[in-house]
């Protein structure tokens, strides 16, 4: 059985929410739990999958949430991102500096 883990929350209207897809290097089930964990917590994620199998995550978030707070909360966990996508696009996976 696949190592995947999923939430979510309450519908909004649609055209207020962004699709981001990630490829994140994870090598264990506390890996990727460890970016549930992350996900779980962040405001502004209406849900999420994580999936050790094909070393992704893909979330969709509400419009308030930028791709770059996705990718810098993922970066967090201490896992290398490797690719990246917002609403189709591929995105630069270069987390941001704090200013």
């Amino acid at each position: 059985m696949a190592d995947v883990a999923t939430a979510a929350t309450p519908d909004v209207p649609n055209g207020q929410e962004h699709k981001y897809h990630f490829n994140i290097v994870m090598s264990c089930g506390g890996c990727s739990g460890a970016v549930d964990r992350v996900l779980k917590k962040l405001e502004g994620v209406k849900s999420y999958t994580v999936s050790l199998e094909t070393q992704t995550a893909t979330v969709i978030a509400e419009d308030s949430l930028p791709y770059e707070k996705v990718l810098k909360t993922i970066a967090k966990t201490g896992k290398k991102v490797t690719k990246g996508e917002a609403d189709g696009e591929e995105r630069s996976v270069e987390v941001p500096k704090d200013e």
